[in-house]
């Protein structure tokens, strides 16, 4: 049984009885993948030896690319050799082996299986498909029971529209590698990453920044009404002036008619998807990149359900499933189980359809929020508090008000409306708006309704502004339109607003969003484009339903790639023109690349081109020349923080990813530029000898050959890379390839134990164990506890 990752593998290994063993009959072995264990190989990678430089160029006139061209060849991720290894080793000792990871609308689950089988060379051996809806004891036993016999590969619906998409989205890099050539044509050396969710974010946070910063206010004057409880009565045909003292103050006071009362209801509001529940978290200072981290650690101890669920609703099984546990639940969270009347199925939540159900509480009750926070931190806290009253309001009564209806006697053609709360059900559970200062709510709600009499007044109004784009504003942009699912929606959102990143797309203040530099530059590129356009990935997602029903091959329809290529060099060829008259930009014809004969090049003179820019910074006519003839030049750069640094170096031979490449090379340090079996990138060399720490997680201990991650720094004295594995007082980030929270190092540093899963001994095994800080044999470490 190939389980999708460790977490899963341990909840089938508990719903069968152990890691191997025989249940009703049937003897069983559980392996694990981690995710993905492959991924494609560059572009030039995957060419005939004669096409290779035309694919790794970034240069316009090697675009497009022609599919038929690439083998879609596969490489090892980084830091999966002992997986693949025990991967290997558990696959040959089945007779049958099951396909035991997710189901995804998407097919990604079949994906990472069968990429594995294919680069391990299984083909040959009997497979099955483990069917389940999620990793809860009953539907393991049951999928494990139940295995539905697979013949090959290709013979996966699933497998096929997952690997077409897959494809596609490798194609799509020519998209990103337009953009930038764009872009460096406009003296601006970003790279403008493309793709159909991170173009379509970018289209309509610059269209909505664009509409928000043009707003003119423009005031209006009107009579209107307010009696006594606060209510206003308006008519739409009252003349509107631009100036108060143009209004006509023709009216008095007078009675209010009551015309009408009736009893309206609100049902609950809908279960939350990751992209509405990290929203609601942005507004509470939790980063979307903290949500899916700890709502994933979350989800792998069963306190919360399966992430990247599309589902909108649960299934009776599963809302039966939580049903015994919802009191405890509640007392969790502080919500009055009294309030929770309403415990058959709504039909607007329940219904017979889906796969994981929608996001809520998992089966594992935690004993208070206090124990969410000490293991998951204050995200963890939040996360699981908004998750369980949004479930349980589903089993308060709907909301009940009265709604009354009115008029001015005198002036009847003023009416008005209050919406007097009379049970609030579910609202006494979940406020969905909670903290939320951009929603205006219901302006009808009044405590006392229609007052008994109304006094005219001159209200003043403006024109509506647009509102602010935020990040739940565009998660209901893209819902609306059916861009991507939940969790890739926040996946995505969290990388292109990562204010680590080298090129962020978007950045956020607060709750407000806006366009990074980067950004500005792609959305001003965008307008017409295919990547640009928001049905993009309803065409996709419809191929991927033709290619797993078999009425389209990925062949046939990526094919159409290459027509959109050179449609969008066309198109952005135009955009670029105007965006450079609208920023004041000068074309800088042939600035991407410099080209000509290295004098001082290892092994003799040759002919060589190398990036222009480098840094921020555009080599002069006059640098080029001293670069090719071998000297040293200074000049004013700015580091990845945006710190400025003088940069000395000459042309010389660099390493990025085991490809080799003529460029600027900074002075200082030693060649080859490693530490701990890694090289660092030029840009990362940047950041060191501008002062900055970095922070990475892929080294690799050359006494265990184990990866690990920690900070460094360039030491300017001593000429050496210096790492910082915590002090004396500070526990390490990691520990056994387990990377801490900053929560967890709090607890350690306090003197407190905590829980630890998938730690990984020196031998290569497996294992959980309670770990303190404390002091041995004269200096503090990290103490496992096995009792």
């Amino acid at each position: 049984m190939v389980a999708e990752k460790p977490s899963a593998a341990r909840n089938m290994a508990s719903a069968l009885g152990g890691t191997k063993g025989s249940y009703k009959g049937t003897p069983y072995e559980v392996a694990s993948l981690r995710g993905h264990l492959y991924e494609f190989a560059q572009p030039h990678a995957m060419v005939d030896a004669s096409l290779a430089d035309a694919y790794q160029k970034w240069d316009l006139s090697n675009l497009p690319w022609n599919p038929q061209d690439l083998s879609w060849k596969r490489e090892p991720q980084k830091n999966v050799a002992d997986v693949i290894k025990a991967l290997r080793s558990a696959l040959g000792r089945g007779d049958e082996i099951v396909i035991a990871t997710d189901l995804d609308p998407s097919g990604e689950g079949d994906l990472l299986f069968w990429e594995a089988i294919d680069e391990l060379g299984f083909h040959g051996a009997r497979f099955s498909r483990m069917e389940f809806t999620d990793e809860s004891k009953a539907s393991i036993q049951k999928a494990f029971e139940q295995r539905r016999p697979v013949n090959s590969m290709q013979d996966e619906g699933d497998y096929r529209k997952a690997m077409y998409r897959s494809q596609w989205d490798f194609l799509s890099m020519q998209f990103t590698r337009i953009a930038t050539a764009m872009g460096r044509q406009s003296g601006q050396d970003l790279v403008l990453r493309q793709g159909r969710l991170k173009s379509a974010m970018v289209s309509l946070v610059g269209d909505q920044q664009k509409a928000y910063d043009a707003y003119v206010r423009k005031p209006f004057f009107q009579n209107r009404f307010r009696d006594e409880n606060d209510v206003m009565y308006t008519n739409p045909d009252e003349p509107r002036c631009d100036q108060k003292g143009q209004v006509s103050q023709q009216y008095g006071s007078s009675a209010v008619v009551l015309d009408s009362k009736a009893d309206k209801k609100a049902a609950p509001p809908k279960l939350l998807d990751l992209a509405s529940l990290s929203s609601m978290l942005v507004g509470k200072d939790v980063k979307a990149n903290l949500t899916l981290s700890t709502y994933q650690k979350m989800y792998e101890d069963q306190v919360v359900s399966y992430p990247r669920t599309e589902d909108k609703t649960i299934t009776p099984e599963q809302f039966k499933d939580l049903a015994p546990l919802v009191d405890k639940i509640a007392a969790v969270v502080g919500v009055d189980a009294g309030l929770l009347t309403h415990r058959q199925p709504r039909p607007t939540h329940v219904k017979p359809q889906g796969a994981h159900g929608a996001n809520r509480p998992g089966p594992k009750v935690p004993s208070s929020l206090d124990e969410v926070e000490r293991k998951y931190g204050k995200a963890g806290r939040l996360i699981y508090e908004m998750l369980a009253k949004n479930y349980l309001a589903m089993l308060a009564e709907d909301y009940l008000y009265e709604q009354q209806k009115g008029h001015v006697e005198k002036y009847p053609d003023f009416v008005g409306i209050a919406n007097v709360p009379k049970i609030p059900g579910w609202r006494a559970v979940f406020d969905p708006d909670a903290g939320d200062d951009t929603d205006e709510g219901d302006g009808n709600e009044s405590g006392k309704g229609l007052g008994q009499n109304a006094k005219p007044f001159i209200f003043e109004g403006a024109n509506k502004r647009s509102e602010h784009p935020t990040m739940k504003w565009l998660m209901k942009q893209l819902e609306k339109r059916d861009v991507g699912t939940g969790a890739t929606r926040t996946s995505t959102y969290s990388e292109v607003t990562n204010d680590k990143a080298k090129y962020p797309l978007l950045t956020e203040k607060g709750r407000k969003l806006r366009l990074a530099q980067a950004g500005e530059l792609s959305w001003r590129l965008l307008p017409g484009t295919r990547i640009g356009d928001l049905g993009l990935t309803e065409k996709v997602y419809a191929d991927m339903r033709d290619i797993a029903a078999g009425t389209a091959t990925a062949q046939e329809r990526l094919a159409v790639v290459a027509d959109w290529v050179r449609e969008d060099i066309a198109t952005m060829t135009k955009n670029a023109a105007s965006m450079r008259a609208e920023l004041g930009l000068k074309e800088q014809v042939g600035a991407a690349h410099a080209e000509g004969v290295w004098q001082a090049a290892p092994g003799g003179s040759k002919k060589v081109a190398f990036k222009r820019v480098w840094s921020g910074h555009m080599f002069s006519d006059d640098e080029v020349t001293k670069l090719l003839a071998g000297e040293t030049i200074s000049f004013e750069a700015r580091s990845r923080a945006d710190k400025p640094f003088t940069a000395t170096g000459a042309l010389g031979v660099g390493d990025f990813k085991g490809r080799k490449f003529v460029g600027f090379q900074l002075e200082g340090l030693d060649t080859p530029t490693k530490w701990s079996g890694r090289t660092f990138t030029p840009a990362e060399v940047t950041e060191l000898l501008a002062g900055q720490a970095l922070e990475i997680d892929d080294f690799v201990s050359a006494r265990t050959g184990k990866a690990f991650g920690c900070k460094v720094r360039w030491d300017a004295k001593a000429k050496k890379i210096v790492p910082d594995f915590g002090s004396g007082d500070e526990p390490p980030r990691s520990w056994c390839q387990v990377t801490f929270t900053d929560a967890q190092r709090r607890d350690l540093a306090a003197g407190k134990t905590i829980r630890g899963t998938g730690f990984v001994s020196a031998k290569g095994k497996t294992f959980d164990a309670e770990v303190a800080w404390k002091e041995e044999g004269g200096k503090k470490k990290i103490v496992p506890s096995f009792g």
